[in-house]
């Protein structure tokens, strides 16, 4: 299936947005026809929730809990500058935003809608020089363009890459990766994903261990859980993973070495490929 450019609003009024998702209103809502996939979830305001592709930010609210909070509020402010919606306020929970001058213009280039039911997306402001709903060719000059690209340049944000995505549109994320982490730009001085980190308990992962939040997540659903760490990789060994440089499939639990309370992964984010 071919790239196209659907234009449209970036909306976060209402709802509680973080680094690597928003909500997109299209200029004309049939176009999410042209993507593959399954139809675009849209509320009852004609929002979609974007999956911004390649990029993961640390959580603000996973199953009620967060990644160290710090990093994961400039996320989601660079991200909003990005797609220029400024006036920002929060109700007194810090759960939704309740003021924002957003509805800012801006385009996507999509091509799919994931299984649920969000459009993957690079997500650029202003205005296309194509037509809405035209197909493109998404170069690696046009993704430096975005605002997933950017998040990356910041250090702000992992890369998380999914089957489907071009290499050579891999490589030149990548490569904005290897300049933010050489340049400790953003979170990478505080990352703990390939190092070690020790998890004593949830709160050594929510405020303690800036880490991938793949990793979080799962380790997140695995204590609520009550298993010891022993068994952790176990609970993560049906996760389809490439590693890219070596072409080799296998698992996720085969890129996380788990040593008594000592976690880590043992290839770069950026080196793996995950499946759906």
């Amino acid at each position: 299936m071919p790239f196209h450019i659907i234009r449209g609003t970036f909306h976060v009024k209402g709802y509680s947005p973080d680094g690597d998702s928003i909500r997109f209103k299209a200029d004309n809502k049939s176009h999410w026809g042209l993507l593959s996939g399954p139809p675009a979830k849209l509320n009852g305001h004609d929002h979609a929730q974007l999956r911004l592709e390649a990029i993961d930010t640390l959580e603000t609210h996973f199953q009620n809990v967060h990644q160290p909070i710090t990093f994961a509020k400039q996320a989601l402010d660079h991200l909003l500058a990005q797609v220029g919606i400024t006036g920002v306020q929060w109700n007194a929970q810090n759960t939704q935003i309740t003021q924002a001058n957003d509805g800012t213009p801006g385009y996507i280039i999509s091509r799919e809608v994931e299984k649920n039911r969000r459009p993957v997306a690079f997500a650029f402001p202003g205005v296309p020089p194509e037509a809405d709903g035209a197909t493109v060719f998404l170069d690696s000059a046009r993704v430096q363009q975005s605002a997933n690209a950017e998040m990356l340049r910041s250090g702000l944000a992992y890369p998380t890459y999914y089957e489907g995505l071009f290499p050579d549109l891999r490589a030149v994320l990548s490569a904005l990766v290897t300049a933010a982490r050489q340049g400790n730009m953003g979170l990478w001085p505080q990352d703990k994903t390939n190092v070690g980190f020790v998890v004593t308990g949830l709160q050594s992962i929510t405020q303690d261990h800036v880490i991938l939040p793949k990793l979080f997540r799962r380790l997140v659903t695995y204590l609520e859980g009550g298993g010891s760490l022993i068994n952790f990789r176990q609970s993560i060994a049906t996760e389809q993973v490439l590693i890219i440089s070596t072409a080799h499939a296998t698992h996720f639990d085969t890129v996380v070495d788990v040593n008594g309370n000592t976690v880590k992964m043992t290839e770069l984010p950026e080196n793996l490929m995950f499946k759906g």
